[in-house]
């Protein structure tokens, strides 16, 4: 038996696809990306449910992730977005994958291993975070050109400032930028066949300005980037746009007990109760990814009701109230995120309460956690306009 698991609805997976592919038409390369164990979600059941749904290539950062999807029989293209040890090269290319570049050394080294490999120039745009400036960029695809094997297949940037805002006056500064940077590298030459600079609130507000290829992120899990993005798409009279969230995080009653009132509970002695309090025992923690920020703030689901969080969270452990749910015995279900009965605790509900980002709280979810396919598990999906209204 799992004391905590992951159901994972790769329906709506491959619907959250769906919808993209709608929006962006179908010459436009759809690249989900499955980066730090598919946000959480694991990269296999992710990966796989996306190409169902019609994704073309995925996303990775690391060659690891990229190993992995390889071994489980992924043969979709996969494009690596981090960084590539010089000493990994040759996997690079047995693993039969696009790669992201930006030093000499990297060229030198594929040129000497006599390597092939198709590349991907990161231009500097705004974000100054991995990248060349445009001459800088010139100089290297140069360099490339003189490599019979090496090929420049895309160009990509990365938006600093599209999802925390209304207005986007960085991000369209950053569009004209790569612009540029394209036209440069094809007036010398260069085709370029996959320009990609959009994310999941590019892809969202400008469909029409997503180039060869959309690399989604949080909105492919069936997440909005943010509530300025709901608020953008709402505005841009896209806000029917429905995503589906596809993961609920688990764990079952580990013990219930009772204690007096005036009984501290847990570390700190951050909470007293007040009654006669029927407490619930969870075996989940910090250390799971379950955030310590959560401590005497949050709630989770027991018998289709709320049960609130008593005292800190611990590495392994968490005590929630069930003093008002006299159904919960050992070894019932509580859910951590996701729906159970009419109640739903959502991933933005959490980084609320842990004054953190919806990214953080599914993407630090413990890989050794079990994950499971379950199609249809996660309910229906929600439009921007449901959500906004409820914001409203």
């Amino acid at each position: 038996m799992d004391w905590q698991w992951c159901e994972i609805d790769t329906d709506a997976l491959s619907n959250n696809i769906r919808t993209f592919r709608r929006l962006v038409g179908p010459d436009v390369l759809l690249s989900p990306t499955v980066k730090s164990n598919a946000y959480g979600h694991d990269a296999v059941i992710t990966g796989k449910a996306f190409l169902a749904g019609g994704a073309d290539w995925l996303c990775v950062h690391a060659l690891e992730e990229a190993r992995r999807l390889r071994q489980a029989g992924v043969a979709a293209p996969l494009y690596v977005m981090g960084p590539v040890a010089l000493s990994d090269l040759e996997e690079a290319v047995a693993l039969d994958v696009r790669m992201v570049a930006y030093n000499f050394e990297t060229i030198d080294r594929l040129e000497a291993l006599n390597l092939p490999m198709k590349l991907h120039l990161k231009i500097e745009t705004g974000n100054h975070r991995q990248g060349l400036e445009l001459p800088e960029l010139l100089a290297l695809a140069r360099r490339i050109k003189r490599c019979p094997k090496l090929e420049i297949e895309g160009l990509a940037s990365h938006f600093a400032n599209i999802e925390d805002t209304t207005h986007h006056q960085y991000a369209r500064q950053q569009l004209d930028l790569f612009e540029k940077a394209l036209s440069a590298l094809r007036a010398e030459g260069f085709a370029v066949p996959v320009p990609h600079l959009s994310n999941s609130a590019a892809a969202l507000l400008w469909p029409e300005r997503v180039f060869r290829m959309a690399r989604l992120g949080i909105a492919a899990y069936g997440l909005w980037p943010s509530p300025e993005t709901q608020v953008a798409a709402v505005l841009r009279d896209r806000g029917d746009l429905q995503l589906c969230p596809a993961l609920t995080w688990k764990t079952r009653i580990a013990q219930v007990r009772e204690v007096p009132a005036g009984a501290f509970v847990g570390y700190g002695l951050s909470y007293m109760t007040t009654h006669k309090t029927r407490l619930a025992i969870l075996p989940v923690g910090y250390a799971d990814g379950y955030d310590r920020g959560l401590s005497n703030l949050g709630h989770v689901l027991i018998a289709g009701q709320r049960a609130p969080i008593r005292g800190r969270v611990c590495m392994n452990l968490t005590i929630v109230d069930v003093t008002d749910i006299p159904e919960a015995k050992l070894e019932d279900e509580a859910v951590l995120l996701g729906r159970q009965g009419d109640l739903c605790i959502t991933a933005e509900q959490l980084a609320g309460w842990a004054s953190t980002i919806h990214y953080e709280m599914i993407a630090r979810i413990r890989e050794g956690i079990p994950r499971y396919a379950m199609p249809g598990s996660a309910g229906e999906p929600l439009s921007a306009d449901a959500m906004y209204r409820e914001i409203k």
